[in-house]
């Protein structure tokens, strides 16, 4: 089934900015439709709605918000002539928390395309891409600040260890996998007994030649992905997100969150 029908998460960021050009690169290879959406919550430290807060604290908070939201649509429309989509581009509004919007958006949509978080995002708009990703039950494509969606790249890299995440990854990407016709299979260390040459058949037999890369258990997984990207440069990382627990992965500063935090090519994650 084509990738037909794109949501994108934006947030005026330059990481938001990138995933918005990575989406129309997308939707101008497949003739699908984007849309854009700008989640945000009310951003109130306290109740507006409390009678001891003055007239003109009320109006000062709903100015600050305003102005916020407007930044943001306008930025969105200073780029739209650029991203060359013209009727299959469209943006919407939605107020509530916004993970939960986003997560709840994605389902109806084939995939959901954000960028990458950071500290300086304005709290009434940021969102936490591996949260969407274990909520949503749709692909979540996360694309860092700067990437150049033009970019020629000579592949795709898949992390495999032949767990439930994995194989719900390596699912959710086959359509892009296709469309690259070359992928890496890349293991670190321990993975499932199953023979590796049956996930090389099954990418062959979709029209993907694969190749496999392992490394030792001595490498440390997140490190070891890192550095294959900044060597090879492939167009993705399909990585299945949090094959234990969300828990766990912040509590030992997990494979998923290092990935994230340091990557410089787009995560497409699954859980």
């Amino acid at each position: 089934m084509p990738v037909m029908n794109l949501l994108v998460a934006f947030n005026g960021s330059d990481a938001s900015v990138a995933a918005l050009r990575y989406a129309a690169s997308l939707a101008k290879q497949r003739g699908a439709h984007v849309t854009a959406i700008l989640a945000h919550t009310a951003h109130e430290v306290i109740d507006r709605r409390s009678r001891w807060i003055p007239e003109e604290a009320r109006a000062l908070l709903e100015a600050a918000n305003s102005e916020i939201l407007a930044e943001v649509t306008r930025r969105f429309e200073e780029l739209r002539p650029s991203l060359g989509l013209g009727d299959a581009l469209d943006i919407r509004e939605e107020t509530g928390r916004v993970d939960t919007l986003l997560s709840e958006g994605a389902r109806y949509y084939d995939m959901l395309i954000v960028g990458a978080r950071t500290e300086s995002d304005d709290a009434h708009v940021t969102h936490h891409p591996d949260r969407i990703a274990l909520q949503s039950g749709r692909p979540v494509i996360v694309v860092p600040a700067g990437y150049d969606a033009g970019a020629r790249h000579s592949h795709a890299a898949l992390a495999w260890d032949g767990g439930r995440a994995a194989a719900r990854a390596l699912s959710d990407s086959l359509r892009l996998l296709e469309t690259e016709g070359r992928v890496s299979v890349l293991t670190v260390g321990k993975r499932t007994s199953w023979p590796i040459t049956d996930l090389m058949t099954h990418l062959n037999r979709h029209g993907v030649e694969a190749v496999h890369e392992n490394f030792p258990t001595t490498h440390p997984v997140a490190q070891t992905l890192l550095s294959y990207c900044e060597r090879h440069d492939p167009s993705l990382l399909v990585l299945g997100a949090y094959e234990h627990s969300k828990f766990r992965e912040d509590f030992l500063g997990g494979v998923t969150a290092e990935v994230l935090e340091k990557i410089k090519i787009p995560v497409l994650l699954s859980h």
